[in-house]
C-alpha cells in the first residue's frame, strides 16, 4: 500500500514526545519532534506547585533533566536542525524510531538511521549482513566509490518522494518504504494514490498538509548538511555512458549493469567506444568516452566544464548533482529533439531515494534553462508555443541586421527565448550566402551544400528534426590527367604525404613565431620544398609537381583565397580547437530548406538595406537606406565581413580602434561555382561510383580551374557535375562571360574523358559571389600578419547594445554554414544572458 508518510496524522510526519515524567499526554507547552528543523516552545518553570501537590525538590528536577538527556540524543552532525531525529530505515526489532539510540546516523537534514539499524545491516551476525553484503559487492563491481553503509541507506533503504500531479496541488509525498519509484509511478501519482486495486476513499487528499521537510530542502544550506551526492538509478543517460564508472557520473553503480563488458570498456586505453544506442542518430555523441578528445561540442560527463563552474558555482565542491542532471537532461534531448524538453519531462526521470529528490528536481529548472539559453538543446529548427526562459532572460526587443544562417539562428532561439523580434535583410531573399538553385533538375548550391563532419553538428541536428537525409560522401577521388589517364592511387598517396609533411614543416616554424614575422603562405610551402629537395637530393618528375599543384589548388579551397595572401603562421588557426568528426556529407535537398524552416514565424523585413546604427542613446536607433527607422535594446550584426570592411554601415559612435583592426586583419576569400546539367551520365563508367573526381591541373597557372568535379545526384538519376573555381582562377574567370566559363569547363572535361564522346551541356550556372553586392565574399579567412585572435575581437559586443554574429566571428568554426549557425545561437545566449 502506498502512503503520503511514515507517520500520519501531523504535517511534519512527526510525533509527539512522550511526557517526561509521567504516562499523561503532553501539555500545550511540550515539543513537537520533528525529523526536519526544531521549533521549541517551552512553558516558564515556576516553583509554585499545582493545587494538590508538594513542592519539589531542586535535585528532583535535575534527576529529572538527566532522564530525559537519556531518552533522547540529538544528531552529533554540527548544524544539523533535527533536535530530536526519526530513525527511517525500521529494520532492526530493536529500532529506535524516535526514541533514544547511541548514535544517530545523518544523511540530510530531514534523514537519520538509529544505531540499532546500523548494527542489524553491518554486524555479520545479524539478519540484514547478508543483505547488506551481497549490494556492497555489486557495488564494488561497478563504482569507484566506497561501499559504506551510509550508502547503502540512502541507495536502497531511504523512502522514495514523489509530488503529485494534479495541477493546483503539487506537493512532496514520501511514498512508504516497499513501493519503488518508476517513471511512470511519477508521471501519474496523485495525493492518496492506492495500489493493488484498492480505491481511494475518505476526503481529497491533496488537502493534507506537505510535510514541513520538504520546506527546508530549498533552502540553501540543506545541500551543503547532505552527506552523499545523489546517485541517479536508470538514468537516460545510462546507455550513452556504459564506459565510466557510474557514481563518477551521477549514476547508482547498484543499477543494472549494461551488457557490455565493462571492465574490457575502462581498461580500453587505445580507442574510444561510441556506444551504439537502437533508434538513435549515429551523429548524436553529446559525451566524450574515456580517452576521448578533440571532437566539437561533446561534454566530459565526469567533469562541470568552465561555464558551468561560473553559473553553478554551488557544485564546484562536489559537481555529483549537477552532472547527474546535466547528463540526463543532455540524454533525454538526444533521444528526442523533435520536442521540446521541459523540466517536467526530465524530473520523471530523476530516481533516486531521499528527500535529495525534491532537491534535483528543483535544481532541474535552472540546469535546464542554463543549457536551453547555451543552445546546447531546445535549439535548432524547433518552435516553441511558449517562451523557454523565465522573463528575466528576455530582451524587450532586438533588431537582426541579416537573414543569413547567423541572424536566423539568433533570431530562432531568441524568440523561442519570449524576445521580441525583427530581422532586417537587404536582399529580397533570405538565406544570405546559402542560395540553392534547382533549375538544373536536383539541388545544386550556389554558395553552400557541404557539410563538414556530421558528429555534433547542428546542422546535423537539423536534419533529424526534419527527417531529412544527408548523403555520405565517399573517400574515393581519382585524379585524372589531362589526356584521360587516371593517376595511379599510390602515386597520388606518395603525393599527399610530401605535401602534409610541408605543412607540418610550417607549422613547426611557426611555434616561435610572433605576428610581425609572419610570411604568406605561399612563400613559406615553396621556401620548405626547395629546401627539402636540395636536402633530401629528391627530384620531383613532371607529373608529381602536377600532383602538388592539385594539393595546393585544395588548399586554396579551403582557404578561399590565393596562398600569397594567407597567413603562414595562421592559416589554419581553428585547428588547435575540437573540430566536428565524422562523416562528410552532401545536403542533397541543400541547406535553404534548414534555413527557410528556421525563419519560419519570424519578423523578416526584406528589401531593407540598414544604413546606420547608432548607439548613442539608451537605445539603438537603426535607419534603413529609405529612411525607415527602428529602436531596440541590442542590435545584432550578422553582416558579411566585406560589408564591414567597406563601412557599408556607419556606426555612431564609431567602432572601437580595436574592433576596425581586427576587421582588415581578416580576408575576404572568394571561390566561385559552375554547375553542367547533362543529358546523360557520361562520367559513371570511368568514376565507378564515386560522389567526385579531379583535376590535375596541367600547368601551375591553370591551378584551382576546376580542380575537383562533384556528382550532384548520387541516386544516379540525373546528370550534373558542379566544379569549384579557386585561387588565382577566380581572377581570370571574373570578367568572362558565363558561356566563356563553360566552354573553358568543358575543355577540360573533354581532356579528362578523351576515350568518348562528351555531350554538350543542356543547362548551366555560374556563380558571381565577388560582384554580388550584398557579399562579395565566399569565407574569410587570416591574412599574413594577422591571426585567429581577430575572429574573437569581431565577436565582442560594444557597450553591450550592439553585438556581431557570422561566420567571420566564429573562432573555433569558421567558413562555414555550422559556424555562422552557432555564431547566432552565441550571441542569442549572450544577449539572454545580460
Amino acid at each position: 500500500m502506498l502512503s503520503d508518510a511514515d507517520y500520519p496524522g501531523n504535517a511534519s510526519g512527526a510525533r509527539r514526545a512522550k511526557k517526561r515524567n509521567s504516562g499523561e499526554p503532553p501539555g500545550d507547552g511540550q515539543t513537537l519532534r520533528s525529523s526536519g528543523r526544531q521549533i521549541n516552545v517551552r512553558v516558564k518553570r515556576t516553583n509554585n506547585p499545582p493545587p494538590g501537590q508538594s513542592k519539589r525538590k531542586a535535585t528532583d528536577t535535575e534527576e529529572e533533566d538527566d532522564q530525559s538527556e537519556k531518552k533522547y540524543r540529538k544528531c552529533e552532525k554540527a548544524g544539523c536542525s533535527a533536535t530530536y531525529p526519526v530513525c527511517f530505515a525500521s529494520a532492526s526489532e530493536r529500532c529506535a524510531k524516535n526514541g533514544y539510540t547511541s548514535r544517530w546516523y545523518h544523511l540530510s537534514c530531514g534523514e537519520h538511521f538509529c544505531n540499532e539499524c546500523f548494527d542489524h545491516y553491518y554486524r555479520s551476525h545479524k539478519d540484514g549482513y547478508e543483505t547488506f553484503a551481497a549490494w556492497k559487492k555489486v557495488w564494488t563491481s561497478n563504482g569507484k566509490s566506497e561501499p559504506s553503509l551510509k550508502a547503502f541507506m540512502a541507495d536502497q533503504q531511504l523512502p522514495y518522494w514523489v509530488q503529485c500531479t494534479k495541477p493546483d496541488c503539487r506537493k512532496w509525498r514520501q511514498l512508504t518504504k516497499e513501493i519503488q519509484l518508476t517513471s511512470s509511478l511519477a508521471a501519474t501519482y496523485r495525493c492518496g494514490m492506492k495500489f493493488n486495486n484498492i480505491k481511494t476513499e475518505g476526503p481529497d487528499q491533496c488537502s493534507q498538509p506537505e510535510d514541513l521537510r520538504v520546506v527546508e530542502v530549498t533552502d540553501s544550506w540543506w545541500h551543503s548538511m547532505l552527506i552523499l551526492p545523489p546517485l541517479f538509478k536508470e538514468s537516460p543517460a545510462s546507455p550513452f555512458l556504459a564506459a565510466y564508472y557510474p557514481d563518477c557520473v551521477g549514476m547508482s553503480p547498484s543499477g543494472s549493469p549494461s551488457n557490455m563488458s565493462l571492465n574490457e570498456l575502462r581498461a580500453d586505453h587505445c580507442r574510444a567506444v561510441q556506444p551504439q544506442i537502437p533508434g538513435l542518430c549515429p551523429y548524436f555523441q553529446p559525451f566524450y568516452q574515456p580517452n576521448e578528445c578533440g571532437k566539437a561540442l561533446c561534454v566530459r560527463p565526469d567533469m562541470m566544464e568552465l561555464d558551468e563552474l561560473y553559473e553553478f558555482p554551488e557544485f564546484s565542491r562536489d559537481p555529483t548533482m549537477y552532472l547527474a542532471l546535466r547528463n540526463l537532461i543532455l540524454a533525454s534531448w538526444h533521444r528526442n529533439c523533435k520536442e521540446v524538453l521541459t523540466s517536467q519531462k526530465c524530473a520523471l526521470h530523476i530516481i533516486v531515494r531521499g528527500l535529495v529528490r525534491v532537491r534535483c528536481v528543483q535544481e532541474m529548472d535552472r540546469v535546464l534553462h542554463f543549457m536551453t539559453r547555451k543552445g546546447l538543446i531546445n535549439t535548432g529548427v524547433l518552435m516553441v508555443k511558449r517562451p523557454l526562459l523565465p522573463e528575466r532572460y528576455r530582451s524587450k526587443n532586438v533588431i537582426i541586421i541579416g537573414a543569413g544562417a547567423s541572424g536566423l539562428a539568433a533570431a530562432r532561439q531568441l524568440q523561442n527565448f519570449g524576445t521580441q523580434v525583427v530581422v532586417l535583410e537587404a536582399r529580397e531573399r533570405i538565406g544570405g550566402r546559402v542560395w540553392d538553385d534547382t533549375r538544373l533538375g536536383v539541388t545544386v548550391g550556389q554558395g553552400a551544400q557541404i557539410v563538414n563532419g556530421c558528429v555534433n553538428n547542428p546542422i546535423a541536428l537539423m536534419c533529424e528534426q526534419m527527417s531529412i537525409k544527408m548523403h555520405k560522401l565517399g573517400e574515393r577521388c581519382d585524379l585524372f590527367q589531362e589526356g584521360g589517364q587516371v593517376t595511379d592511387p599510390a602515386f597520388d598517396k606518395r603525393m599527399d604525404f610530401h605535401f602534409n609533411a610541408i605543412l607540418d614543416v610550417v607549422s613547426e616554424w611557426r611555434k616561435d613565431k610572433s605576428q610581425n614575422q609572419d610570411t604568406p603562405l605561399g612563400e613559406k610551402v615553396q621556401e620548405v620544398k626547395k629546401n627539402f629537395l636540395q636536402e633530401s637530393g629528391i627530384q620531383f618528375s613532371e607529373l608529381e609537381e602536377k600532383v602538388l599543384q592539385f594539393h595546393l589548388s585544395n588548399l586554396e579551397y579551403a582557404c578561399g583565397s590565393t596562398l600569397d595572401q594567407v597567413s603562414a603562421r595562421s592559416w589554419d588557426h581553428n585547428e588547435f580547437f575540437a573540430q566536428f568528426s565524422g562523416d562528410h556529407t552532401l545536403l542533397t535537398k541543400g541547406y535553404s530548406v534548414l534555413l527557410h524552416k528556421l525563419a519560419e514565424g519570424l519578423d523578416i523585413r526584406t528589401k531593407c538595406q540598414v544604413q546606420s546604427i547608432d548607439y548613442s542613446g539608451d537605445l539603438v536607433k537603426v535607419t534603413s537606406s529609405n529612411g525607415s527607422q527602428w529602436t531596440a535594446q541590442k542590435v545584432l550584426v550578422t553582416v558579411p565581413l566585406t560589408l564591414l570592411q567597406k563601412n557599408m554601415i556607419q556606426f555612431n559612435p564609431p567602432l572601437p580602434e580595436r574592433k576596425l583592426k581586427a576587421i582588415h586583419s581578416l580576408g575576404a576569400g572568394i571561390i566561385e561555382k559552375i554547375a553542367l546539367q547533362f543529358p546523360h551520365r557520361f562520367w559513371d563508367g570511368k568514376i565507378q561510383g564515386a560522389d567526385y573526381f579531379g583535376h590535375i591541373p596541367p600547368s601551375p597557372d591553370k591551378r584551382g580551374m576546376f580542380s575537383v568535379f562533384y556528382d550532384m545526384d548520387p541516386q544516379g538519376k540525373q546528370a550534373v557535375l558542379m566544379s569549384v573555381i579557386t585561387g588565382d582562377a577566380v581572377p581570370a574567370v571574373r570578367e568572362m562571360e558565363d558561356k566563356e566559363v563553360v566552354d573553358e569547363c568543358m575543355k577540360v572535361l573533354r581532356e579528362l574523358f578523351k576515350e568518348q564522346e562528351v555531350p554538350d551541356p543542356v543547362n548551366f550556372f555560374v556563380t558571381h559571389w565577388s560582384k554580388d553586392s550584398w557579399s562579395q565574399m565566399s569565407y574569410s579567412f587570416v591574412k599574413t600578419g594577422g591571426s585567429g585572435e581577430a575572429y574573437d575581437i569581431l565577436a565582442e559586443d560594444v557597450q553591450g547594445k550592439v553585438f556581431f554574429a557570422g561566420e567571420a566571428t566564429n573562432r573555433h568554426f569558421p567558413q562555414t554554414v555550422t559556424g555562422a549557425y552557432l555564431s547566432g545561437v552565441r550571441e542569442a545566449s549572450k544577449m539572454a544572458a545580460m
